[in-house]
């Protein structure tokens, strides 16, 4: 089965599981919150499927399907972190500051991993270590277009965006997800390497810099 996976596959497979990760460290907030959370997994995991099996790739993939199923497990995870988002947000009055450190813990935590096999020097170097853990669509989505690609710098621009919809299942503004994964790219960014920094232009313009 595995000749007619390619690397791209399992690349987005570890993608998907990094957000699982985050979702898993949001859910125990929650329940170390003393909150129950049974009756809403429930419904959560009727409304967008439940989370991978501990399995590897090759073990539960559709082969005839590969392409529609990673991009169904892609809107299974985003659907079901926009509906935990959603339930802190209407029971915790201070839920956005409580999520962005979720979000900063994670952060931290995904530039350490890298950090244990190298130290990226260059900007582009950087930007593909972040964009190893940031789940944006599919490949073929072309969400991201980068502009400008030098040791120093990358730029990019945000094409199109491939999540506004499953948010507003949950009736919440898009907006809300992509403050926090802005405050994970900053925090990515300078834990992986102090000297950069990554600042937000413009909503759809981005970049990595040498500070």
């Amino acid at each position: 089965m595995s000749l007619y996976l390619g690397k791209i596959h399992y690349w987005l497979f570890n993608k998907i599981l990094w957000f699982e990760n985050l979702e898993e460290s949001i859910v125990k907030f929650i329940v170390d919150r003393g909150l129950d959370v049974s009756v809403v997994n429930e419904e959560i995991e009727e409304k967008y499927g439940k989370k991978l099996e501990n399995k590897n790739l090759e073990e539960i993939i559709d082969i005839n399907n590969i392409h529609g199923w990673l991009q169904g497990r892609i809107h299974s995870s985003e659907g079901r972190m926009a509906a935990w988002i959603n339930f802190i947000l209407k029971n915790d009055e201070n839920g956005i500051e409580h999520l962005k450190k979720i979000f900063e813990e994670q952060a931290i935590l995904a530039a350490e991993e890298v950090k244990k096999e190298r130290k990226p020097a260059v900007a582009s170097d950087i930007y593909n270590c972040m964009n190893n853990y940031i789940l944006d669509g599919m490949p073929c989505d072309r969400v991201n277009v980068i502009s400008v690609s030098e040791d120093n710098l990358v730029q990019w621009e945000r094409r199109v965006c491939v999540h506004k919809d499953v948010w507003a299942k949950e009736s919440i503004d898009v907006k809300v997800f992509y403050d926090l994964r802005d405050f994970w790219i900053k925090t990515f960014v300078e834990t992986l390497n102090s000297e950069f920094e990554y600042i937000k232009e413009t909503d759809e313009k981005f970049k990595i810099v040498i500070k």
